[in-house]
Formats: C-alpha cells, structure tokens, sequence
C-alpha cells in the first residue's frame, strides 16, 4: 500500500516509520511546514499542489481548523482517507455529504489505539454493570500533553458519552472545572494539560465501601499509528465507499 501523510508532525512521522516497518510505502508528505526529505519522498504545501497519482489511501493528522478542508480536497481527488485529527467532528454532517457525493471513502475516529477501542469496550460494559446498583457515582479524567489542541480529547468524549448513555442515573456530562458540588445527575469528566503526556483516561465508579478505576494510559503515539495504517488497509482493501469509524472496522475482529 501506498499512503499519502497529509501532516508531517510527530504523528505523521511515527505513521511513515510504522508504515515502512510494515512494507508499505510513503506516496506523498503534505504539510506546509515540512522540509524535504532524505530519501526524496515527494513534499508539498498543500493538497491541491501533491501529487496523488501512486497513492492508495491517505491518512490525515492535521489540526481542527484544516481537518475539513482537507478532508473535503482527498474526496474531490477520489483519495480514501483516514482521518485522526479531533476537534471537527461538530462538522460531520457537512463532511459527509462531501464525501457521499463525491463516491469517495473517510474513515474517522477519535482515537486509533486498538488498546484504546478496546478498553472502551471494557470501560461501557462495567458502566451496565454499576447501572443497577446506585450506590456507586460515576466519573471521569483525563490528560494529554501540553501542546494538544483541543480539550476535552476526542477520546474522553467518546468514553464518557458512551457511560453515559449506559447509566440511567446521569444525564449530562460537565467538561469544566466545578466551583460547586455537582447534581446527582451530572458526569463529571475535567481534563489536564501538561507536560509531554501522550494520553491517559480514567472512569471511575465510586461508593463509601469502594472505588473501581479503569484506565487506559498510553506510553507513545505507537498505538495510534499502527491503528491509523490499519484502518487505511482496511478501507483499501475492498476500495470502500462512504463514511465509516474504527467501530466498522473491529466488526471483523471482536
């Protein structure tokens, strides 16, 4: 397989080597702040400048404010992409019908760990589980480096979204730091910044007899990357059409 890597920062760098490491090949780098290449992989500033004639999938992990617009330049190109970038998806229904019209394929997810899916997975069925006894609250954290964008992650938002929807008992969920108690009602799911942090997430579930902590705590971005070239084969091996998640994906192996 022949990947376009539309960003060329520590995630990008780390697909390229896992990429190689798996016999694929780098068609294309775009990023406007990349310089050329060693081993003379063609580098452009923008999507409309590249050259996609030998690429069979893109994998994007850009920044919030040019997730779309790139997205939306692969599918006018007919280019399949994998989109890791967080921060847009309030602006999936418009990306969609880019991608349906144009008869071309995007993969999206807030995180590309399979450790990560995995844990999610985990993390919902304990949240049935404390569903029926009401003793215990729920809650969750999370934190990242100091140079990650968004906050809450992508992936907070889907963990927590998805205990919520589990336990009849919460109703809302509160992002920001609370000056007050919360209601009974109320998940709360704050975040830190900090440091050199790739990623660690918690939910807890917590009575006055007992606290049970599921965590997953990432170690590099390795996981993200080998789930991200993953998914690209994924996509390209049946030349997909359409929008799909890592959940369509894990069909075929949980």
């Amino acid at each position: 397989m022949k990947i376009a890597l539309i960003g060329y920062g520590k995630m990008g760098r780390m697909i390229e080597q896992i990429a190689r490491d798996q016999g694929h090949a780098i068609a294309v780098i775009v990023d406007p702040f990349a310089g050329n290449t060693a081993d003379g992989i063609p580098v452009s500033k923008t999507i409309a400048e590249a050259n996609f004639d030998s690429a069979d999938a893109a994998i994007e992990f850009t920044v919030p404010a040019t997730a779309c617009e790139n997205i939306t330049a692969l599918a006018q190109r007919k280019i399949p992409v994998v989109v890791g970038t967080t921060g847009w998806h309030d602006k999936l229904d418009e990306v969609r019908k880019v991608v349906e019209a144009e008869d071309s394929a995007l993969l999206w997810s807030s995180n590309f760990s399979i450790g990560v899916n995995l844990f999610y997975r985990i993390a919902w069925h304990a949240a049935e589980l404390f569903n029926k006894f009401n003793e215990y609250d729920i809650g969750g954290f999370e934190a990242h480096h100091n140079k990650k964008l968004d906050s809450p992650s992508g992936t907070a938002k889907t963990l927590a979204e998805g205990a919520l929807s589990r336990i009849d008992r919460k109703k809302k969920i509160v992002w920001d730091t609370l000056n007050r108690k919360p209601s009974e009602d109320e998940l709360h799911f704050p975040s830190l910044r900090i440091g050199s942090v790739p990623g660690t997430h918690s939910l807890f579930f917590d009575s006055q007899a007992d606290t049970i902590e599921i965590t997953h705590t990432a170690r590099n971005r390795e996981g993200f990357a080998s789930g991200a070239v993953l998914a690209a084969q994924w996509l390209t091996a049946k030349k997909r059409r359409g929008v799909f998640t890592i959940d369509d994906m894990l069909k075929e192996y949980v």
